[in-house]
């Protein structure tokens, strides 16, 4: 596939913190480090009711949208190569990507 953006919510043979072969799964572009890599969050349709996960829903897109309203769990990042990616879903607005960086900087303050 070709260069990735923040805010898009893409499709991928999700990573098992077991090591695992997982199912396919979206993930949200977070950063785009100059390299092949791709730095993602976890998207889940399941509600953990937590602080660390933001709603999404279809009115936070730009562009497409998910099938079901979901949750994009802010403290389930993971670094993985752009040609892993299957395929783009669609594209977060601006202050929907802005509300999911502001969690990140409290899960990272500096």
């Amino acid at each position: 596939m070709g260069q990735f953006v923040a805010g898009e919510v893409v499709v991928l043979p999700f990573p098992q913190t077991n090591l695992q072969p997982g199912k396919r799964r979206p993930a949200l572009v977070v950063a785009t480090p100059l390299s092949p890599d791709v730095i993602l969050c976890q998207i889940t349709s399941q509600s953990r009711g937590d602080a660390w996960s933001v709603a999404l829903t279809r009115g936070d897109f730009d562009l497409g949208a998910l099938a079901v309203d979901s949750f994009v769990r802010i403290n389930r990042l993971f670094t993985v190569e752009g040609s892993v990616i299957s395929y783009t879903v669609g594209k977060v607005k601006e202050a929907k990507l802005r509300e999911i960086r502001t969690k990140l900087r409290q899960l990272f303050p500096v």
